[in-house]
């Protein structure tokens, strides 16, 4: 999430010392780092300098300059992302050679420069001085751990409760959750609906699963995800496994809305009754993201000196309260009797006609806004990140519209480090859960109460249910490729997290709906998984997000790092924090203890 402490080490220079001192630059390299040095042996000096193949038409910038015949500099680079370096003569008139390369982590790299060539060009050959460290052989470690730990979760209770043996581990593990309650505010998902005796249906453990799957991979990236730039939030446009995690959760409220409501609303609770408990969950929502998000201290709860309106929480109180809205001024509180219609296929569209013309009406003002609205020094329709990328042309449109909005409503009130500052040098604030972004957070939510539709509409026919889920996921995935183009920054538009631009929408829909779908087959229909460990923090998702944004950084959910040069002791500190919430997760949930909202 936006709140993640930033680990992403800045691919400007670091240091750039001469040859005399190289040692003192060899010790200090740590984790994403590489030693790059360069030998002239041209008669004259010549500068370096270097652009992050990730960063979209970024200007150069300075990395080094090399005194002439024989001599050396060193400079620590980057290694998350490719880079194109290129060596120009003392002027800067003329490129003496350029090239493009992934450096290794841990590696050490020489760079001869050397005189034309019979053909008059210049040469700058590569040697490596000390092999690169294997970065990724922690993650396949842990990769392993986690596959053996999902042996003992899931693969050993079906057997136990396929054989019929060993009770008290079978009661351990596999624990009964079909009359369970969830109190978990916000996030509930309820019984989707009684059948006509009136007895309450098996919950549905595959939603619970998915809200404690997203919670731990968000926990996890929180505490660093072990250092990897995949792990990270995206600079600007792409997908990361951060950039996942937030409108998984914003699917889940939506599919949580229809259950819970449709549920409410057939047991006869009053319009006023519905209303105040919507009213009462949004305002502690509210409160939580307000002081929590900007406690310190030396401020305590709220600081004023500081004070960041815009947040997580706020944005998801907000989109509990619109879908839910939606819901209770137009949702169903029966399922139709089954009669010809030619609309009986789409039924579960057709009869929530209000609710599909007000989330049309919010696109519509999202586009508009951000391609129409002129925006003071920056082009119509800007969705870049500024800085020294679109080569430097705009350095103060960051975010275009979406943050124009922000800064004139909010001014230095929002995030002053948004993922995009590092890369792209950018100067202005901007706010990942700005306004702009909020009405596509409930577009999103309103594809999760779709989910919820097709669940209540169709219950007990499987097959429906998994046929739909897969149509969703299809008709969404395509039109996500087809506003990106399948790049990451050339289409019409991109895919954005920061923005959370349509395209970025309609991605993460069809995800969800895959993700659901399939938990929905492997825990609802087939039984062959009953979801742990993930959901124990699915049912208490507030608490544990709560928790471990306030105490995660401190003993003994993290300690001060002393091996600094590899991934070993993040990636172990990250597994270890996010265990621990899984696992005071599992003790409340064996304590019958639940936040309630």
């Amino acid at each position: 999430m936006d709140s993640s402490r930033t680990l992403c080490v800045s691919l400007a220079v670091l240091l750039l010392i001469s040859s005399s001192s190289a040692g003192t630059i060899q010790r200090a390299l740590r984790m994403n780092q590489a030693l790059l040095t360069f030998h002239n042996q041209l008669p004259e000096e010549v500068q370096v300098s270097f652009t992050s193949d990730y960063c979209y038409k970024c200007l150069y910038q300075h990395l080094a300059s090399v005194k002439p015949n024989n001599n050396n500099a060193s400079v620590m680079i980057s290694t998350q992302f490719s880079l194109t370096v290129q060596v120009e003569s003392g002027g800067g008139a003329t490129a003496l050679c350029r090239w493009s390369q992934t450096y290794q982590e841990g590696g050490h790299y020489s760079v001869w420069i050397q005189g034309p060539d019979p053909s008059g060009n210049h040469t700058c050959s590569h040697s490596i001085d000390r092999p690169p460290n294997n970065a990724y052989l922690p993650i396949v470690a842990a990769a392993l751990l986690l596959a053996g730990s999902a042996l003992l979760f899931v693969v050993v209770p079906f057997i136990l409760r396929r054989r019929r043996t060993s009770p008290f581990l079978k009661a351990v593990c596999c624990r009964d959750l079909q009359n369970s309650v969830d109190h978990d505010g916000a996030h509930a998902s309820e019984t989707a609906a009684a059948d006509s005796r009136g007895t309450r249906q098996p919950r549905l453990l595959s939603l619970d699963t998915f809200r404690g799957f997203s919670l731990t991979v968000m926990v996890f990236v929180n505490y660093g995800g072990g250092g990897y730039w995949f792990f990270e939030h995206a600079p600007w446009n792409g997908l990361t496994v951060a950039d996942l995690v937030m409108p998984w959760f914003v699917f889940i409220i939506g599919t949580s809305v229809v259950l819970a409501f449709s549920s409410m609303q057939r047991q006869g609770v009053s319009l006023l009754q519905l209303l105040g408990k919507i009213t009462w969950r949004t305002v502690v929502l509210m409160l939580l993201g307000f002081c929590f998000l900007n406690y310190s201290p030396r401020d305590g709860l709220l600081s004023w000196s500081w004070l960041r309106i815009p947040g997580v929480l706020q944005r998801l109180a907000f989109t509990y309260f619109v879908l839910s809205l939606l819901q209770t001024f137009w949702g169903r509180k029966a399922i139709p009797q089954s009669e010809n219609h030619w609309w009986n296929p789409v039924q579960d569209v057709v009869l929530f006609w209000p609710q599909w013309l007000m989330i049309f009406l919010l696109e519509t003002l999202w586009l508009c806004i951000t391609f129409l609205l002129p925006v003071p020094n920056c082009p119509t329709g800007y969705l870049g990140a500024g800085g020294i990328g679109d080569n430097g042309l705009y350095p103060n449109c960051t975010g275009g519209a979406a943050g124009y909005i922000d800064r004139w409503m909010f001014g230095d009130n929002m995030y002053r480090y948004p993922t995009c500052k590092k890369l792209y040098l950018t100067v202005q604030p901007f706010d990942p859960e700005g306004i702009l972004g909020t009405i596509n957070s409930i577009v999103m939510g309103f594809l999760g109460m779709q989910a919820g539709k097709i669940i209540v509409f169709y219950k007990r026919k499987n097959g429906h249910i998994l046929s739909r889920y897969l149509i969703w996921a299809v008709i969404l995935g395509i039109s996500a490729a087809i506003l990106s183009k399948c790049t990451r920054d050339g289409g019409f538009i991109p895919v954005n997290k920061n923005l959370w631009s349509l395209s970025y929408v309609m991605c993460m829909g069809a995800l969800s709906f895959l993700l659901l779908g399939g938990m929905y087959f492997i825990i609802d229909v087939r039984g062959w998984w009953g979801g742990q460990p993930f959901l124990y923090p699915g049912m208490n998702s507030i608490l544990v997000y709560v928790g471990h944004s306030l105490l995660g950084f401190y003993f003994p959910f993290s300690w001060e790092m002393r091996f600094q040069e590899s991934h070993w002791e993040f990636l172990l500190q990250s597994l270890w924090g996010t265990s621990l919430w899984v696992l005071i997760a599992y003790l409340l949930y064996r304590k019958s203890f639940f936040l309630k909202i």
